[in-house]
């Protein structure tokens, strides 16, 4: 009995389908999201607990086939795709979805990978509860993607990323093994935190398989503002002024430059951009969650920008009436990916920069490109409350924007990271490394950082089996 036959015969065989590296059937696993690569699986897999995990893991190991775990797929570094060899197994965690317990008290719920965010933001909210990691690809990526990609989004600046909201993991091993520590302890100070390992290791330790996850209380008023700002440095007294007038209330602050609010103006036109005016060429979103009043929010928000205002570090701003206009200014947001997806191919960039650098950044690299390939179009955009930028290099107007990314996206690649890195900023921020980064990580990471991550690698994985190819060779 073939490989194909036994893990057929382990989670039935209607949850196994074969690759083929071509049908438009197989692309939502065998593509990445952006379709700019395509692999090859022998099988998708699609087990409906831990049990049949373990045994899929187990199976895959003895005949010496690799594995892939995949979540949503909404990954952008290509580290959830099979290669092109045809002898991958794509593991799907997608039938399991359950939420197993929300603990009031203690302020967890455990949650299987596969539930997808969405999905569990209205699970908690119904039990008056927040669970704060937020992102646009929230209506199909999945907690256990999130944890292994350590995923940022909206609401790091208060939150932190999803390693700081996870208190406990259940993970199938290299080996087939099940480790289950979903107790959410805050405090378990007994040795190393393997939890640590696994959070942002995007697949290549383990499969994770559930989580226990820190909530918080609903505030009682959250609050966007939508503000026009002047320049880079404007935004950043801005945030520093936001941080001292609001204090942990400040939940979100993030930067998009004009020619990506521009692009979903464009392309998305249903979405109202307020405050857009023609020489503005910088913007913000500020969110205020409050815990005494809507009143009270308002009164500290419009306290902010007022003085702002006066100062000179904003040009315009308007609050959010309602819930819906704070979910439309959100929307805008989050909606700069599918819009500069609709403009064209880009070189798609995610660095992180200590905060008080990224004017300098943004300055510096612009130069660079615009010096080297007249007439780029940059779109930078992110989270700059904790330093967090999304930098897109489009083709010039008018030109091929296939052929001119084949023509000099490893030149546009080596300027931005070359520039970030420079700064003392990181290549990759919240996106992880996959295989796209893959090739990066010798030049830009210590020569004994990589020594300790391969043999941590090595020590859990020694015939590697979980996800080869992706963070370390």
């Amino acid at each position: 009995m073939g490989i194909v036959d036994r893990l057929r015969y382990v989670v039935g065989a209607a949850y196994v389908v074969q690759g083929d590296g071509a049908s438009d059937a197989n692309a939502g696993w065998e593509q990445d999201w952006r379709r700019r690569t395509r692999g090859h699986g022998l099988a998708l897999v699609r087990p409906q607990n831990t049990q049949e995990v373990a045994e899929v893991v187990r199976l895959c190991a003895a005949a010496g086939v690799s594995i892939v775990p995949q979540g949503g797929n909404t990954g952008l570094v290509e580290g959830s795709i099979p290669d092109g060899s045809g002898t991958q197994v794509v593991l799907s965690l997608n039938r399991m979805t359950a939420v197993r317990d929300l603990d009031p008290s203690n302020l967890t719920v455990t949650v299987e990978a596969g539930c997808i965010l969405q999905a569990l933001h209205e699970v908690v909210e119904r039990a008056g509860y927040l669970f704060p990691l937020s992102l646009a690809a929230k209506g199909s990526c999945t907690i256990g993607g999130n944890l292994a990609t350590n995923a940022g989004g909206t609401q790091v600046v208060r939150y932190g990323n999803a390693r700081n909201l996870c208190l406990g993991l259940e993970v199938v091993t290299p080996r087939g093994e099940v480790w289950q520590s979903l107790s959410g302890l805050r405090k378990d100070n007994t040795g190393y935190d393997l939890r640590d390992l696994f959070v942002g290791s995007e697949g290549t330790l383990g499969v994770i398989t559930a989580a226990t996850l820190q909530l918080y209380p609903q505030p009682r008023a959250r609050l966007t503002a939508w503000a026009a700002v002047p320049s880079e440095s404007a935004a950043l007294e801005l945030l520093a002024r936001a941080r001292r007038n609001l204090g942990a209330g400040l939940t979100g602050f993030e930067l998009m430059g004009r020619f990506a609010v521009s692009m979903v103006c464009l392309h998305l036109p249903q979405l109202r951009v307020p405050v857009f005016r023609g020489t503005d060429p910088y913007f913000v979103l500020i969110e205020l969650s409050d815990s005494e009043s809507e009143p009270h929010a308002r009164e500290r928000l419009e306290a902010l920008l007022g003085e702002a205002l006066e100062d000179g570090c904003m040009n315009d701003a308007v609050i959010a009436e309602s819930l819906a206009q704070t979910r439309e200014l959100w929307e805008i947001r989050e909606s700069i990916p599918l819009a500069a997806y609709k403009e064209g191919v880009m070189a798609a960039h995610d660095v992180a920069l200590p905060i008080s650098a990224i004017p300098r950044f943004i300055a510096e690299t612009q130069a660079q490109l615009t010096g080297a390939l007249p007439g780029v179009r940059v779109a930078n955009f992110g989270h700059l409350g904790d330093g967090n930028l999304h930098y897109n290099v489009h083709a010039p107007a008018g030109r091929d924007a296939p052929e001119f990314l084949r023509r000099h996206e490893e030149q546009i690649r080596q300027i931005v990271y070359a520039s970030a890195v420079a700064l003392g900023g990181s290549f990759s921020a919240e996106h992880g490394i996959g295989r796209l980064k893959l090739h990066r990580m010798e030049s830009h990471k210590a020569p004994v950082e990589l020594e300790m991550m391969r043999s941590i690698k090595r020590a859990l994985d020694p015939i590697g089996v979980m996800n080869p190819g992706c963070i370390v060779r």
